[in-house]
């Protein structure tokens, strides 16, 4: 830097006559020598605050530095983290897939069908293939899938996993009722899926289904979650399906449903019938509920539920006004089952319930989720309106018997 010394400089007015004024004078002081070097213009009080002013103006620079390298490596390093144009999630899940694909196996069965030939009156026989899917769910060996798989018994069934063994699992048990089956194989060094809470998927969350679509292995899709809680009572009686648009073909049954860093949500299970119009409609069973099931396969070889013996239906809102509620409450019993724990309750076909345990009662969805978290040995305080008077009655859970379906 060079110094510059008091300078006088002399500006004459312009734009007017000169008539004769003493010219204006206008005194500039400029010393460049701001930042202190040199020192000799700098005394006192005032050369200390340039000096502070100095040393914090380092400061701040000599970190801007270290943050923008800082920045650098890490950008190099993991370019994934930068965000991308679509908003805040990943440009890839890759590493969702990396983290949970080898936790998914596939199932290969055959069954040996018998057919009658009316035209010559003689029997053949046949053998039918089909693919599905599995989870992994610990070192132990044990995979949770649908029980659909093994409804029409094969007579035989293999597991393959990921890096090419194969095995064949034990049925320990299964749960028609929640459509799970749970199957064990002697086979170490297997890599168990970690689990999220379905419980907290939100609408619009993005999903992975990974699974043996057509005996693809290891085929993907992708799509989001398009509702919880829905109810398909013409395929089972217990289960809040999670609904999405990931594409689920034949052969995803009982893959898995993962969240975007990999985490099993659900397990895959249904898809609506392929028909003209119908696209990006599939279903998984939450995780939440697979928990539970699995523990109780795992103890008793079965699911043990509590059973009230009752068959309940919704309300409209018009028969909610007949009944004289306000609210959106209640149930009505279509189905007492003799000899069942409802009917020891004196609990009769008509019945509106508006609650359980104090707790409301809006759907027969609830009413059987109620029934369901019983155990035998339960009793189970019910509130309900009987002839426009309100009644209450207690009903001692016994063991729902395997099997038992209930909604129509």
């Amino acid at each position: 830097l060079v110094d510059l010394q008091q300078t006088r400089f002399t500006v004459r007015m312009t734009g007017a006559p000169d008539l004769g004024a003493e010219p204006r004078r206008i005194i500039h002081v400029a010393n460049r020598n701001w930042l202190g070097a040199g020192g000799g213009h700098l005394r006192g009080s005032a050369g200390r605050r340039v000096a502070g002013i100095k040393s914090a103006l380092v400061f701040v620079l000599q970190a801007i530095v270290v943050g923008l390298a800082v920045a650098f490596l890490v950008v190099l390093v993991r370019p994934d983290l930068m965000p991308t144009a679509g908003g805040d999630g990943p440009a890839s899940y890759a590493d969702a897939v990396a983290r949970s694909a080898a936790s998914v196996a596939n199932i290969y069965t055959k069954r040996l069908v018998q057919e009658s030939d009316a035209l010559t009156n003689r029997t053949r026989f046949r053998i039918d293939t089909a693919f599905a899917s599995a989870v992994i769910l610990d070192e132990e060996g044990y995979l949770v899938t649908n029980y659909h798989v093994f409804e029409e018994e094969p007579t035989e069934i293999r597991v393959v996993f990921s890096d090419g063994r194969i095995a064949e699992p034990v049925i320990v048990g299964f749960d028609a009722e929640t459509d799970l089956a749970l199957l064990r194989v002697e086979m170490p060094d297997l890599q168990p899926i970690e689990m999220s809470r379905s419980n907290d998927l939100r609408i619009g969350d993005v999903v992975l289904a990974i699974g043996n679509p057509y005996g693809l292995s290891t085929s993907v899709t992708q799509g989001i979650v398009s509702a919880t809680g829905r109810n398909l009572y013409q395929l089972v009686t217990f289960a809040n399906f999670i609904q999405t648009d990931a594409a689920i073909n034949a052969g995803n049954s009982g893959g898995a449903l993962v969240n975007s860093i990999g985490q099993l949500v659900g397990i895959n299970a249904a898809v609506l019938a392929q028909d003209p119009g119908t696209e990006g409609i599939g279903f998984a069973i939450p995780v939440d509920l697979v928990r539970g099931v699995v523990e109780q396969i795992k103890l008793h070889g079965r699911v043990i539920r509590g059973y009230m013996g009752l068959l309940p239906d919704d309300l409209t809102d018009s028969e909610r006004r007949a009944h004289g509620i306000d609210d959106s409450t209640g149930i009505i019993l279509m189905e007492i089952y003799e000899g069942g724990p409802a009917a020891d309750a004196d609990l009769r076909v008509g019945d509106i319930i508006i609650a359980m345990n104090d707790v409301p009662v809006f759907s027969r969805r609830d009413a059987l989720l109620i029934s369901a978290s019983t155990v035998p040995g339960d009793v189970v305080k019910v509130t309900g309106i009987r002839d426009g008077q309100r009644f209450e009655t207690t009903v001692t859970a016994g063991e729902r018997p395997q099997g038992l379906y209930e909604p129509e």
